[in-house]
């Protein structure tokens, strides 16, 4: 755990506007004060591994998992660690995860990345937008024009 605590969440309703400023808003006066003075003050949390340093300690431990190669957080399904469980969510969403909630429009596949939705979707387009510049040639995937011009 990276020792810092979330604040409870609520909705927009349940949270009193009292205090607004530089476009922020604040529920309560004390919570902009603490901003305000997080804002104008020292980080005085210095990493002794590099030149990084934090307002909070947590960010500076959780930080400090570079230096030490400490990842505390596995993925059951293939073992690989991470620093964060941020990460892990991250990386089980992605790598692990059934789910394919990106679908064409023009031929019902579905993807699990709106990156590779976004890709596929270049088939259906004809979009070449990966031109050499040396023969004017395009190509639909930037991997198709680095391997053209290694040839």
């Amino acid at each position: 755990r990276s020792g810092c605590k979330r604040r409870s969440q609520k909705s927009a309703e349940e949270r009193p506007m009292l205090v607004q400023e530089g476009g922020w808003r604040w529920s309560q006066s004390s919570e902009l004060v603490v901003q305000v003075q997080l804002r104008d003050e020292e980080k005085p949390h210095k990493c002794f591994g590099c030149t990084k340093s934090f307002t909070w300690r947590c960010h500076l431990l959780r930080h400090q998992r570079i230096h030490t190669d400490e990842r505390p957080y596995q993925c059951g399904e293939c073992g690989k660690s991470f620093t964060q469980n941020s990460t892990l969510i991250h990386h089980q969403k992605r790598i692990h995860s059934r789910e394919r909630p990106h679908e064409c429009g023009e031929c019902g596949m579905s993807f699990r990345l709106r990156s590779q939705l976004i890709q596929h979707q270049k088939t259906h387009t004809g979009e070449r937008p990966y031109e050499c510049g040396e023969c004017g040639k395009s190509f639909r995937w930037s991997s198709s024009l680095i391997q053209h011009q290694n040839i």
